[in-house]
């Protein structure tokens, strides 16, 4: 009953045959291996974007602020959502590889941007004056850090107004898969159509070993990534094992089966925690990450036959009366089974 993080589920089992199969032998190193070059034709062809550029890095934070940074100057602003990742997960990272940009922080409902709120940050950003920081690009998370997904509507809404003042927009995908499928929305949809130059295209959360995929839509700025992922130590000699591991993911969309299948867990649980003792969703369970509150009792129960999530969105009490709602975050992956969530609810009943 682990529903700590979907990057703590383990590797598909195709993912990891690619693996092996991509072992035999050699291979050309630095991304010139031809496995890559079957993991760029399909991304430009799932993405409908043929001139797209499309790299490989190990982690998902490699994959923001790299972005982030080709797309960003030092003197400038990164507008995000407080709870962005960039914002309070990546250790000061964005601003170190952007050499010293700064995070505008733009509220939300349920870790979406507000539309009106980034108008006003945007437009409130002094302009022509030397002693401030200058705007600079809007980076989207989807799913958001809440489980909430937004639609592509919401998503070039956000990309428009951010357009009015010529600003570039960065998509953090690190479960796009789970947004695209919740959405109904196809990739280009998703990113282009509505607005987005680059996306951090998540692979660690659904089911890959560790490779994320960074697609810029503008293929003039390729050149400048290369180099920024060169200097900042994340080209891969053995870059083979990254290309595998994508190619494995999109062949016969098992990106999107293993995405559905957490999504549908997600549903499944939120579904059931509605009925247990004190059971209330905080935040719509959009996808597979599904915040809630149990009264204590129930979590204690719970936890003591095995199931593993995390306090939400801090530790809670150690002492507190019974019925106290306590609210956690719980985690749905590809390899979650309704086992697994029938035991947690049977457990949390009591």
């Amino acid at each position: 009953m682990f529903f700590g993080s979907d990057n703590t589920s383990g590797v598909h089992p195709e993912v990891m045959q690619a693996l092996v199969k991509a072992n035999d032998g050699f291979a050309p190193s630095y991304g010139s291996d031809p496995i890559m070059d079957e993991v760029r034709a399909r991304v430009r062809d799932i993405f409908e974007a043929p001139d797209a550029a499309v790299f490989l890095v190990s982690t998902g934070s490699t994959a923001n602020v790299l972005s982030l940074a080709t797309f960003c100057a030092p003197w400038q602003k990164i507008y995000c959502h407080p709870l962005a990742h960039i914002s309070t997960d990546e250790c000061g990272a964005p601003e170190f590889h952007t050499g010293g940009a700064k995070l505008a922080l733009v509220d939300g409902a349920d870790g979406k941007i507000s539309p009106d709120a980034l108008r006003a940050t945007i437009g409130a950003t002094a302009q022509g004056d030397v002693h401030a920081v200058q705007r600079g690009p809007l980076s989207i998370t989807n799913v958001t850090e809440l489980g909430a997904v937004y639609s592509p509507a919401e998503v070039a809404k956000l990309c428009a107004i951010a357009k009015e003042w010529d600003l570039p927009c960065h998509l953090d995908g690190a479960r796009f898969a789970n947004a695209l499928v919740a959405s109904g929305a196809t990739p280009a949809e998703m990113t282009w159509k509505a607005g987005i130059d680059v996306l951090s295209l998540g692979g660690t959360k659904n089911g890959l070993m560790g490779v994320e995929a960074v697609v810029i839509f503008d293929p003039e700025k390729a050149w400048e990534f290369e180099l920024r992922r060169k200097r900042g130590g994340h080209l891969f000699s053995k870059h083979r094992f990254l290309s595998a591991q994508f190619l494995a993911y999109l062949t016969d969309d098992l990106w999107l089966t293993m995405a559905r299948h957490a999504n549908a867990m997600g549903g499944r649980l939120a579904q059931g925690i509605v009925g247990l003792p004190g059971g209330a969703l905080l935040h719509p369970a959009d996808a597979n990450m599904v915040f809630a509150a149990l009264a204590r009792a129930a979590h204690m129960a719970a936890r003591s036959a095995g199931a593993v999530y995390y306090p939400w969105p801090r530790d809670w009490p150690a002492n507190g009366p019974k019925d106290e709602p306590l609210t956690a975050r719980l985690v749905c992956s590809w390899s979650t089974t309704g086992e697994d969530i029938d035991r947690l609810l049977q457990a949390a009943r009591g």
